[in-house]
């Protein structure tokens, strides 16, 4: 972990930064870095519904191509998706010598964009939502951050890197050296695989095999989801080991009957399936496929989430509180 008191803000200091898009990284990193001191310009499309919050925020912003002209480092926060496009309209504006980054390896590691060799491509991944990195720095802590270079044309995109992710608020809890693959390799299998993929449908299929034999909703809802936040916040404290030692030994001796005949070697395949298809690039083009169709798997997935019964008994539940 390099902290605080080993990285060096200077690479930072009289530089202007262009956030490419507002979105969950975007917005929380444009103000984190308003908020340390540091020039910041928001490029966003015309139209965009993000430009009346970028400048009741006190922001520049400007489009794309402009955002990049005098910028010394150029942040792509876009959806990874339509970061190729991106970049093609601003390239011919980039300054020699700047630096591009990225808060995701994706689009370099599978060699989306072919970065100019007059750059350096810096990646600082804050590891979580950008509601949770701007609610950290404002408390005055920060969320861990993985960084790397891609391309060090100028010699100094390491300490620039390291810079920008303390200017985050990441230098308050910890940097981590680290490379465009191995983010990029381990952010989507967890996405597929683990806390995105895996743990909601499992909370999905306890609700419905509870409900389906006759508990109520709002108790199937209230033992299948809700005590989620509460175990999540028992391993971040003390561990998964901890946290076994923390509950019941009904709960500790349930948890070590059923957990395994679950999670069995079948799923532990089928998760080496989702690596596979990860580093093959397999997942990649699917996600390309379908944003060129417009995304119509995830909006039937959207719709079925909303108007799902563990949906309702959630609704339920909160206009009680």
């Amino acid at each position: 972990m390099i902290k605080d008191e080993a990285i060096d803000p200077m690479p930072l200091h009289g530089k202007t930064i262009a956030i490419v898009g507002f979105g969950n990284q975007g917005r929380a990193q444009a103000l984190n870095l308003q908020d340390s001191g540091v020039q910041v310009i928001v490029g966003l499309r015309s139209g965009s519904p993000s430009e009346a919050e970028v400048k009741a925020s006190g922001l520049d912003v400007m489009q794309p191509a402009e955002a990049v002209r005098d910028a010394d480092l150029v942040m792509l926060l876009a959806p990874d998706e339509r970061l190729a496009a991106i970049y093609e309209d601003v390239a011919p504006r980039l300054r020699s010598g700047a630096a591009i980054g990225f808060s995701h390896g994706l689009a370099i590691h599978f060699g989306l964009i072919a970065p100019r060799p007059d750059l350096d491509v810096i990646m600082v991944a804050p590891k979580g939502p950008g509601t949770a990195l701007r609610n950290l720095y404002q408390e005055g802590k920060g969320m861990v951050a993985l960084a790397g270079v891609a391309q060090d044309a100028s010699g100094e995109a390491w300490p620039l890197a390291l810079a920008y992710a303390g200017a985050l608020g990441c230098g308050r809890a910890g940097v981590i050296r680290s490379t465009f693959e191995e983010e990029c390799v381990a952010d989507l299998f967890n996405e597929g695989a683990v806390v995105w993929g895996a743990v909601p449908a499992i909370l999905q299929a306890g609700f419905d095999t509870l409900v389906a034999a006759g508990i109520q909703p709002e108790v199937a809802y209230l033992e299948c989801v809700s005590e989620l936040k509460l175990l999540a916040g028992l391993i971040e404290v003390r561990g998964i080991a901890g946290t076994a030692e923390a509950i019941s030994n009904t709960a500790e001796f349930g948890a070590l009957r059923g957990g395994p005949s679950i999670v069995d070697h079948s799923v532990r395949a089928r998760m080496e399936d989702v690596l596979v298809e990860v580093r093959s690039g397999g997942f990649v083009q699917a996600l390309a496929e379908e944003a060129e169709a417009d995304y119509p798997k995830l909006r039937r997935a959207r719709q079925q989430a909303r108007t799902s019964a563990l949906e309702a008994a959630r609704l339920r539940l909160a206009q009680q509180n």
